[in-house]
């Protein structure tokens, strides 16, 4: 079945095309039209009436929403959370893990195995294993009563269970490097976090195959004028991804400023670290066991530490373009095509022939219209 949306603004990296036209085929996009071209027949036609129409977010990093945590374990969970995702634009996604009990974590990637074989909602290539391999001085809203040590026995394990897609770990923890090596030996992409490295061990990490940082700033060594940690690493490496979360909580405006100005967009990923709170009333919650209170918009533990966040993807978009300035055709990138480029997902990220026609039309105000996932409607 073919179909065509007609009258869109395509916004895409390298591409930024009003009163264009988008014909679908067999799950693929199978051509972009200028305006004025002459247009196919189609079954099916979207009038987008000059919308702007994105490749669909991908979201590589995301504990839960709608009341739902991905360490429930629980499929109807995931399923809703899959369907709520679509509504946050999100085409992609990566359930993400806690640090867990070893036995819990295996039901957590047997359950996302489960929905991975019958993607009703967002597709989910992979899981994104956080913890338990941090350090847990820098353990945040992560319970360090279940820290341990970089394990590439555990690791294979659950991704034999669920292909796993990323690993966030600390890499100056005993073993930390040949852990890297070993990640990466299996096909996964290795992300710093929860970590109190030196620049040094950081290097030493991006030797063994390390590429990205995760929810960049939080939890990981500060810059400082003798010693510049992970945040100056992330800033001065050009080889490393970032991931930011822009809720105007985890970041400040001007850090967000400053990231994109000294980074530029090409290493900057867009995630929402959202917990179950995210689509849901203020109040009391759980994030791997730990009460969480949810108040303006924060969720923190009792403790005052931020306990992931109540972000939905297309606020973290459009608070991104209003803090930078930037024009969205260069802020696209960040949203989905680095992070399919850094994993190796060579179909998704771009509005053009021959790419995954994962897609969102987007209003004006960045709230997503409609979604499209393998070229099926599904908002």
């Amino acid at each position: 079945m073919r179909t065509l949306i007609r009258d869109c603004h395509v916004v895409s990296p390298g591409l930024d095309l009003p009163g264009a036209s988008v014909e679908i085929r067999d799950g693929l996009i199978a051509a972009v039209f200028p305006a004025g071209a002459s247009l196919p027949a189609a079954e099916v036609v979207v009038k987008a009436e000059g919308r702007r129409l994105l490749p669909g977010f991908i979201d590589l990093h995301t504990h839960g929403c709608a009341g739902h945590d991905v360490s429930d374990a629980s499929l109807d969970g995931l399923n809703r959370m899959a369907e709520m995702k679509l509504r946050e634009g999100v085409t992609t996604f990566l359930p993400t893990t806690l640090t867990l009990p070893r036995e819990r974590l295996r039901d957590i990637a047997a359950n996302a195995a489960r929905y991975h074989a019958k993607q009703e909602f967002a597709k989910t290539p992979g899981l994104h294993v956080e913890g338990p391999f941090i350090n847990p001085k820098c353990a945040g809203a992560q319970n360090p009563a279940y820290v341990r040590n970089p394990d590439v026995a555990e690791l294979t394990e659950l991704h034999g269970l669920c292909p796993v897609s990323v690993v966030s770990m600390a890499p100056e923890m005993p073993g930390g490097v040949e852990f890297v090596k070993g990640a990466k030996a299996l096909g996964i992409t290795v992300s710093c976090a929860h970590t109190a490295a030196t620049y040094a061990q950081l290097k030493a990490a991006m030797d063994a195959g390390l590429t990205h940082l995760t929810h960049f700033c939080n939890q990981m060594s500060p810059l400082h004028h003798r010693e510049i940690g992970c945040v100056g690493g992330g800033l001065l490496e050009d080889k490393l991804s970032l991931e930011l979360i822009v809720d105007r909580i985890h970041l400040s405006a001007d850090l967000v400023s400053l990231v994109f100005k000294l980074k530029g967009a090409a290493g900057l990923m867009l995630i929402t670290d959202s917990m179950a709170a995210a689509w849901q009333p203020e109040g009391r919650y759980e994030i791997g066991g730990l009460p969480v209170i949810v108040k303006d918009g924060a969720a923190r533990l009792e403790s005052g530490a931020l306990a992931g966040s109540t972000l939905v993807y297309h606020a973290g978009l459009r608070n991104t373009a209003a803090i930078t300035g930037l024009p969205l055709s260069e802020l696209v990138a960040t949203t989905s095509w680095n992070q399919a480029r850094s994993l190796g997902w060579k179909d998704l990220g771009k509005v053009e022939a021959g790419f995954r026609a994962d897609l969102v039309l987007l209003e004006s105000d960045f709230t997503p219209a409609q979604v499209w996932v393998d070229g099926v409607a599904k908002l």
